[in-house]
């Protein structure tokens, strides 16, 4: 139904008059004659509004019911153009499709439409009071006069719903309060002509896009922004730079294209899409504003405040330690939260840098350090000392043969700690060290936590599981532990390898020994199937402290090719260098994981990729190829005795072997599977053209970098978690169910590094394939020396708040920035409010 609204009585609430725009007939005729010139040079956008200005004087209030319209649902389509003339197709097409949406789909969700192109219905209070929407449908320019926009602000101030298709974002370019109402202003720079690019639809409840495909590919004209209003709003969906050509003003990784927000009493939908015509025809974007309607009119509740950073309250826990003590906190390693709420954190093993460390290996005390265990009590707000471990782990800075990684390295509760109080530690004991041989022992123990005292019971050990490590040089420790469903324990170990001797490429250089075990070959450990060290083992802890070995992981231990003895049943992910962090979905009982890589800061043609930092999605036992592949299966160059500096053959990573004089698992090895996420100094998923071998050419100039949302330089992976969202949960700080699924990649630093919430495709995220979507967390989990500058561990507790452990500003140390911190959301709950329906459920 299309009708023009009579003109009816005004009573205006306000005459929304601003300082730098003209009024009346000579104002309307100023937006024609200038939005060819004035418009084109970018003076259409005014800064996005966060909140509404300030009101003008002039307190009169004009007659919108609130919240308008009412169970009859309508809405109405404006399409009035300050240029005037004939309806354009792409109006028609707009209007045709927003009437056929609103006579589909259920009874319960149909409307009436109306579309006019006469303004002065924005001051007629009675009849504007009808609709539940207004959509807007204009090419853009100052359409509504003072009057007419002070009607507007009054209809959403009484609670009404607007949407904004295309060029709207182009209307009424002096007013800051339109600016905020539509979210961003069209950059005046930007391509022209129609392109086919990848939409990727990173909201997957909102009634716009659950619906979508995750990777949306369509045709439009895609807009540039003068400025980016991710933060200030709410994105449901951004269009991929890479899939099309987006010319000068572009946005880069995060170019929003769908967006809402609760704005100024209403609810407010953008959209940049529907430039063309064909748009219209097409049944997903009908699908898209056929949802974003629902919302507006008040037919369903939806969350639009999930990312927008002001919701989001960052607070740190801990006060700094008592000069010379860590009362607070240790050298900050790993959390993990208990059901009551509780925050257990460790400390890896330094102590306040003002107290000595023992780095002679003469001494007895070499590398004595404790490994604390504190525990924060949310109730109380007060952190208790429960324990500490006397762990070979401190011995302070310098190269890495003094430097060492070892310590308290993991912590998590018993699947039932309710009930039986245990907790398991992933250490290095230091009564265990061989100061003749510069051997150690790595273990995983089961201890008791007596809750009455709320003190770690350290006689009650019970040692699950222990093996041998090298000590003599650092580093790459790994220490993460984490439970599935099944109360299977995984524990990720680093190969424990020194990071020189290979020029910062494979850490395959086998000659450098320390009376006969190798210090720079990971080949003898993260690439041999007999060892425990680079590996993420996964074992089932028996009630009498053994271990049983689950079915499915990557051997059994009992395999008989090449003689047999050549395995160990534990292992369950082979091939990564430095694990800190993993965490497993009990969900899924999928695995995440990341690792950090070597030193090379460029591509070598000779030697292969430079430094990888890695994330994982591992659905199944596998080997993840270092030191033999990186990233997505891009190979190193083999080397060996005699001349270790002497380049060999490139690594088969379908069907590697390894033939390193240090190996006493199997020559030839499981196949690489790629993984998901990679970064260099270079950028975020670097490739190369491959030759018929399959080669990468290695050549920066050449690289393709598929995930531009990364870049590294000084760079440590720091894998996070996966959120689920518990809709029984009553807390009240709790993340939006947005972020449910979603899971958090970042790095210890927080310059050019991530720290991100992706989305996977489960089709393809167990075979390397790459994230579907991210958005940036930087200004949630806040970046800075005043915020988590160096992220060591997070996880979301049971009260669905994220808990960060913040490492401080130094290393092997512990210091007045060590902190636990809480990241609390304080947005509230979906809009509108369930007694605003316009109709009630059912």
């Amino acid at each position: 139904m299309r009708c023009t609204p009579r003109q009816g009585p005004v009573h205006l609430r306000r005459l929304s008059a601003r300082s730098a725009r003209a009024t009346g007939a000579g104002r309307r005729a100023l937006a024609v004659g200038a939005t060819v010139g004035i418009v084109a040079a970018g003076l259409l956008s005014a800064p996005a509004a966060s909140a509404r200005p300030a009101p003008d004087p002039s307190p009169t209030t004009m007659s919108v019911k609130s919240p308008p319209g009412g169970a009859n649902v309508r809405v109405l389509l404006f399409h009035g153009s300050a240029a005037g003339g004939d309806e354009s197709p792409l109006v028609n097409a707009g209007i045709a499709a927003i009437e056929r949406i609103g006579l589909s789909g259920p009874e319960n969700q149909r409307f009436e439409v109306t579309a006019t192109d006469d303004a002065s219905v924005f001051t007629d209070g009675r009849k504007l009071g009808r609709f539940n929407t207004i959509v807007f449908l204009t090419g853009g320019g100052d359409v509504l006069d003072p009057e007419q926009e002070a009607g507007l602000e009054a209809y959403m101030e009484a609670g009404g719903g607007f949407l904004g298709l295309h060029d709207a974002a182009r209307a009424e370019p002096y007013s800051d309060w339109f600016t905020g109402l539509i979210g961003a202003r069209p950059a005046a720079s930007g391509p022209e002509t129609v392109q086919r690019a990848t939409v990727e639809v990173g909201d997957r409840l909102h009634p716009a896009t659950k619906g979508l495909p995750l990777e949306w590919k369509r045709p439009d004209k895609w807009l540039n922004w003068v400025k980016n209003p991710s933060g200030e709003v709410h994105t449901v969906a951004r269009v991929r730079e890479s899939t099309y050509r987006p010319g000068a003003g572009a946005s880069g990784w995060d170019h929003p294209v769908s967006w809402c927000r609760d704005y100024d009493g209403g609810r407010s939908f953008y959209t940049a899409m529907g430039g063309t015509v064909s748009s219209y025809d097409e049944t997903d974007f009908r699908a898209h504003l056929r949802g974003a309607l629902l919302w507006t009119t008040r037919l369903v509740q939806a969350d639009c405040k999930a990312t927008i950073t002001g919701n989001y309250q960052a607070e740190r826990l801990t006060r700094p330690n008592q000069p010379g003590q860590n009362d607070q906190i240790g050298e900050p390693h790993g959390l993990v939260t208990a059901p009551d709420g509780r925050v257990f954190y460790i400390g890896r093993g330094g102590t306040d840098s003002s107290l000595p460390v023992v780095t002679d290996w003469n001494d007895p005390d070499i590398g004595k350090g404790r490994g604390e265990i504190h525990v924060y009590d949310p109730k109380t707000g007060k952190v208790t000392l429960a324990g500490a471990l006397t762990v070979f782990g401190n011995k302070g800075g310098g190269d890495e043969l003094t430097k060492v990684e070892e310590g308290l390295l993991g912590i998590e509760l018993d699947p039932d700690f309710e009930r039986n109080g245990w907790v398991y530690l992933h250490y290095t004991p230091h009564s265990e060290i061989d100061r003749d041989t510069h051997m150690g022992e790595r273990r995983v123990s089961r201890f008791t936590f007596d809750r009455a005292t709320d003190k770690l019971d350290l006689g009650s050990e019970k040692v699950l599981l222990k093996w041998p490590v090298q000590i003599h040089s650092c580093c790459h420790a790994g220490g993460g532990m984490a439970w599935d469903s099944e109360d299977n324990l995984y524990i990720a170990t680093g190969d424990t390898n020194s990071s020189g001797f290979s020029g910062g490429y494979s850490g395959n250089n086998p000659e450098p020994n320390f009376k006969g075990v190798s210090f720079a070959d990971a080949r003898r450990t993260a690439g041999n199937t007999n060892d425990l060290n680079g590996k993420i083992l996964r074992i089932h802890p028996e009630p009498d402290g053994t271990y049983t070995l689950p079915e499915g992981n990557l051997f059994t231990g009992k395999e008989t090719a090449e003689g047999g003895g050549k395995t160990r049943g534990e292992i369950y992910v082979m091939g990564v260098r430095n694990p800190a962090r993993i965490f497993v979905d009990r969900t899924t009982d999928v695995l995440y994981a990341g690792w950090v890589g070597p030193d090379a800061g460029q591509p070598s043609t000779t030697w292969g990729p430079a430094k990888y930092d890695t994330f994982a999605v591992i659905t199944k036992a596998s080997n993840r190829g270092w030191p033999y592949c990186m990233g997505n299966k891009q190979p190193y160059r083999d080397r060996n005795l005699p001349d270790p500096s002497r380049p060999l053959g490139w690594y088969d990573c379908d069907h590697p072997k390894n033939e390193s004089p240090n190996n006493d698992g199997l020559v030839n090895l499981p196949p690489v599977t790629g993984n998901n996420i990679w970064y260099s100094p270079q950028g975020g998923g670097p490739d190369f053209p491959r030759d018929a071998n399959g080669v990468p050419s290695y050549k920066a100039e050449e690289a393709t970098h598929t995930l531009p949302w990364l870049k590294g330089g000084g760079q440590a992976a720091m894998n996070g978690p996966v959120y689920r969202y518990d809709e029984a949960s009553t807390s009240g700080t709790k993340w939006p169910a947005y972020w449910d699924g979603k899971w958090f990649v970042g790095d210890f630093y927080d310059a050019d590094q991530p720290r991100n919430a992706v989305l996977m495709d489960p089709r393809t995220q167990g075979d390397g394939g790459l994230p579907v979507h991210s958005e940036s967390l930087k200004k949630i989990v806040p970046i800075g020396n005043d915020g988590i500058k160096n992220l060591m561990d997070w996880k979301f507790g049971p009260d669905g708040a994220l808990y960060v452990l913040d490492y401080g500003r130094g290393f092997f140390t512990s210091d007045s920035r060590s902190a636990l911190w809480r990241v609390t959301y304080t947005g509230g709950g979906p809009t509108p409010a369930a007694g605003q329906l316009a109709r009630k459920a059912g």
